[in-house]
């Protein structure tokens, strides 16, 4: 025992004070737009490349569209962007309370016009039930959100097993047909008010599964959400950042 609290002490904490620190540059962050000019259809590159339809042109040289809700962070179109106008974007603050937001273009470079919350209840505490659709990833990035590093709890979350006691409700996965009677009934026995989570590009728009014949287009085809957090999966302080913004205290 003195020998554990001994090492306890000798590593000091370990929790991050610096709350959304910005990735490291090798990581790959989501894509943004940058204030070089597209070629538009002329190259179409992006277009080609995104797996997802996540980029779409506008008429002649007007530029692009980079949707983030569809994004899986696979960096090919910052890769094949002749013009550099998509650029790798390392802030982890990238919730948003609007589908819209996530939304990017190069009138709108920036999703954080629409990252703002106003006081409510939760914004002391908040407890939240997570429903895993089928994505590991997301799940284990959660965990990670939870873990000393980051420590979610310091904020007030807990994650608690029954929607019976829970505020909120986190999603991950791409949300197939086969999960949408038992979503409903999980979001059903929240008690009002409440609020909705889309947790990674498959809980937002279905991602790579999405038009697909399971029906897997995200929570949204089944539920209100009230904050969406992009990525493939998102980084921890993504999820927090997301969380805090449901809460009204980012």
């Amino acid at each position: 025992m003195i020998k554990l609290l001994s090492y306890l002490l000798s590593k000091g904490v370990v929790t991050d004070k610096n709350m959304f620190s910005s990735l490291h540059e090798s990581a790959m962050g989501l894509p943004a737009i940058s204030d070089k000019p597209c070629a538009g259809s002329e190259c179409g590159a992006c277009v080609q490349a995104c797996p997802t339809d996540a980029i779409q042109l506008k008429d002649g040289k007007a530029g692009i569209s980079l949707d983030r809700g569809a994004c899986i962070n696979c960096s090919v179109c910052i890769d094949v962007c002749p013009t550099g106008t998509i650029v790798s974007d390392r802030d982890t603050k990238t919730a948003s309370m609007t589908r819209e937001g996530l939304i990017l273009s190069a009138e709108t470079a920036a999703v954080a016009a629409n990252a703002r919350a106003t006081a409510n209840m939760f914004s002391r505490s908040v407890a939240a039930r997570v429903v895993s659709t089928g994505c590991s990833a997301c799940d284990s990035e959660l965990s990670a959100a939870g873990n000393p590093i980051f420590d979610v709890e310091r904020f007030g979350v807990s994650v608690v097993a029954s929607p019976r006691f829970a505020d909120v409700l986190m999603v991950t996965g791409p949300v197939p047909k086969a999960m949408h009677a038992a979503l409903r009934s999980c979001y059903d026995q929240l008690a009002e008010p409440k609020r909705v989570i889309a947790v990674g590009s498959c809980a937002i728009s279905g991602g790579v599964h999405r038009n697909s014949y399971t029906e897997a287009n995200g929570v949204g085809a089944v539920l209100p959400v009230d904050v969406f957090i992009p990525g493939c999966p998102p980084h921890p302080w993504s999820i927090i950042h997301g969380i805090l913004l449901a809460m009204g205290r980012v």
